[in-house]
């Protein structure tokens, strides 16, 4: 499963993978959801409060989506030791599978940000490269439980607050090695190739956090080829 350097588009083939379950014991394949259509979220760790509400959000709209014969399915980028623990006080209909190296995220195409080195003359490239000045003059209130706009960092650390989330050493980690990591939802058709897709921030770094509505991935499923 290489890196994709661009997000897969529709008509594209899905790509093959096999993750540990969060809210169960073993593994969900590709092999196993191939067959009939599902919606997968890529996601940032636990501790990206703005995915902790997408996933909610995800569960709100499963047994729609289940009515229709659409499976959902998630990818959050957390080790299935501390996933698990999460999901056990918070049960979600949601298929959560863990991909703590963001491998399936890459091979599905999903941007992850890089900066730039201070100085540099190459020119910033959007969501793949950002100068730190860019990063740092972001502002989001994404679903506008924020007093004001505020910094990406700055947000994340006020929500998490609110909701009593703490980090820990896992969380740490994977805040460490990918906090620029960006989400990405897709619809993949019962033929196993992409029917829809919608990837964070595309058109720069103030619409981060910013996730298809519920009323969008359902839309979007209705119109999938079975």
């Amino acid at each position: 499963m290489g890196d994709q350097k661009r997000p897969l588009q529709p008509g594209e083939s899905a790509p093959a993978f096999a993750l540990a379950a969060a809210n169960f014991d073993g593994t969900v394949s590709f092999a196993e959801l191939s067959g009939r259509p599902f919606v997968i979220g890529f996601f940032r760790g636990l501790h990206c409060p703005f995915c902790r509400r997408q996933l909610e959000q995800l569960a709100g709209i499963q047994p729609t989506l289940c009515a229709a014969g659409v499976e959902t399915v998630a990818v959050i980028n957390t080790p299935v030791e501390r996933a698990r623990l999460y999901f056990r006080h918070r049960p979600t209909p949601v298929t959560l599978l863990c991909d703590p190296d963001c491998r399936t995220h890459r091979a599905y195409g999903v941007p992850h940000t890089e900066f730039l080195p201070d100085g540099s003359c190459e020119q910033p490239e959007w969501p793949y490269l950002a100068t730190t000045a860019q990063f740092e003059a972001t502002r989001i209130n994404p679903t506008g439980e924020l007093p004001k706009p505020l910094h990406p960092m700055e947000a994340n650390t006020v929500l998490n607050a609110k909701d009593h989330f703490e980090l820990d050493e896992a969380d740490n980690a994977i805040w460490a090695n990918h906090a620029t990591q960006l989400v990405g939802h897709f619809l993949v058709n019962a033929n196993g190739t992409i029917g829809w897709a919608q990837i964070e921030a595309l058109d720069g770094p103030n619409s981060l956090s910013i996730f298809p509505t519920a009323a969008e991935i359902v839309a979007a499923a209705g119109s999938l080829g079975r």
